[in-house]
């Protein structure tokens, strides 16, 4: 159990490797960095779980992912400004006893996401 993220890039049809994600807990407009990354070669957490199951607590989370700043080091030519620079995700966390997994599926110009297990 825990939290956890992935994220592929639909315009290579591969993992964004390489993109920096940032993990914040939030509290209304508050937002508290607790870590920032890079994924690995899979698209996920180096170290794993962003939070295990003792750790992860009920509330209301935020990830912030670099989205344009990963496009333009794979070479990508983006317009200035971007369409999309950062994807911001927040979420909440009602039962730490299930799995959170929040994938992003995203492209220079378009990006989803859902509740993963």
């Amino acid at each position: 159990m825990g939290l956890s993220t992935h994220v592929l890039d639909t315009m290579h049809g591969t993992p964004a490797a390489g993109m920096k994600v940032t993990l914040y807990t939030t509290q209304g407009e508050q937002a508290t960095r607790v870590r920032s990354f890079v994924l690995n070669e899979d698209g996920r957490n180096p170290d794993g779980l962003l939070y295990d199951s003792a750790s992860l607590q009920t509330g209301t989370y935020r990830l912030v992912f670099d989205v344009a700043g990963y496009f333009k080091a794979r070479g990508v030519a983006l317009p200035e400004p971007s369409f999309l620079n950062q994807v911001t995700l927040d979420f909440g966390v009602a039962d730490t006893r299930q799995h959170y997994h929040v994938p992003l599926l995203v492209s220079p110009w378009s990006y989803s996401t859902y509740r993963g297990s």
